[in-house]
């Protein structure tokens, strides 16, 4: 299994609208591409700002750049997303699991 990170910013006042915006746009691009085996999306309080990460989890790397194109290392944005944003990487992360041992909440 692959893990793909990515992590952005919003304002607090727009941190609602920013997470039903992916929700709607790149959360359910993951879902709906073949080899996805699910999201998280993680939020945190940072003064003035919400940070967001997103946590995807994937069969293979050719399953993510199905999702991400032939650079699946640069992050994928939507329309809006600039409006919303006010920080956000442009580099996504991968990582290989190599051993895990998850609550049975999370499927395990």
């Amino acid at each position: 299994m692959i893990i793909r990170t990515w992590r952005g910013a919003v304002r607090v006042q727009d941190a609602e609208e920013y997470l039903q915006h992916q929700a709607e746009t790149g959360v359910r691009e993951y879902r709906d591409t073949p080899g996805n085996l699910g999201v998280l999306v993680l939020r945190r309080p940072q003064e003035d700002l919400v940070e967001i990460t997103t946590v995807s989890f994937w069969n293979s790397m050719d399953a993510i750049r199905a999702f991400a194109g032939d650079n699946p290392e640069q992050a994928r944005f939507y329309a809006g997303d600039d409006n919303l944003l006010v920080e956000m990487d442009t580099q996504a992360c991968h990582y290989e699991v190599v051993s895990s041992d998850p609550d049975p909440l999370l499927g395990g």
